[in-house]
């Protein structure tokens, strides 16, 4: 898998999974995500997209990297993290990575612990979150099976599917928003060590950990870390 870095160049992507979809020996144990998605057949409604044209099956494997402003380095002891973005895709690397950077600074989200610590960089990086098509996803993503609408975490990929990105699902019931603020802080959750959680009640505000995607089980959504999850 190439990556163009800002000026053009490619070279071969951290982490990439190659085009057959092999995966490294024990890859099944690091890999952890949303398993296979219902059909959402409504895109949800955002003032900020209307005009966004529909995300393709296929786009071209080449990722921009977001550039990172001049003179901006990584704080000291924190996790980095580059973002990319797929070439063919409605969507721009600085935009997504705008996107990225609120939901991993806001401080509901994980840095409220403060043992997590992010930064986000234009180079080496300790893990990358990366915008692709369905088609990439599931190549990102093997051997995980996701079917062309979930995201995932594979090893240092933190993988989002760029037709969720567009559509949102159905459990938030049309805040686009708030579903890619749940799906930035659930993949890179996975990445940090989380794994999947249940719903803890009927009523009560669903994990970020929860599989929300795919269902609330009695929950309500909620895109940002639960108290109990930042213990």
């Amino acid at each position: 898998m190439l990556v163009e870095k800002p000026g053009g160049v490619p070279v071969l992507a951290k982490g990439a999974v190659d085009a057959a979809g092999q995966a490294a020996e024990g890859a099944a144990s690091r890999l952890i995500d949303e398993a296979a998605g219902r059909p959402y057949l409504r895109p949800a409604k955002s003032p900020a997209d209307s005009g966004t044209p529909p995300v393709p099956q296929h786009a071209s494997g080449r990722f921009a990297v977001a550039p990172v402003r001049s003179g901006r380095a990584a704080e000291s002891g924190a996790l980095t993290y580059r973002v990319e973005v797929e070439r063919g895709l409605p969507y721009d690397a600085a935009g997504f990575a705008r996107a990225v950077d609120r939901t991993l600074s806001d401080p509901r989200g994980w840095t409220a612990d403060p043992s997590h610590r992010l930064s986000r960089v234009e180079g080496e990086a300790d893990f990358r979150i990366v915008l692709a098509s369905p088609d990439t996803v599931d190549r990102l993503c093997a051997p995980l099976d996701t079917k062309g609408r979930v995201s995932c975490r594979n090893g240092d990929d933190v993988v989002i599917n760029a037709w969720r990105w567009w559509r949102g699902a159905r459990s938030y019931d049309g805040d686009l928003a708030a579903y890619r603020n749940y799906v930035v802080n659930h993949e890179t959750g996975h990445f940090l060590g989380f794994g999947h959680v249940g719903c803890p009640g009927r009523g009560e505000p669903a994990p970020v950990m929860h599989q929300q995607t795919l269902g609330l089980q009695g929950c309500k959504a909620n895109p940002w870390p639960t108290a109990s999850e930042l213990e």
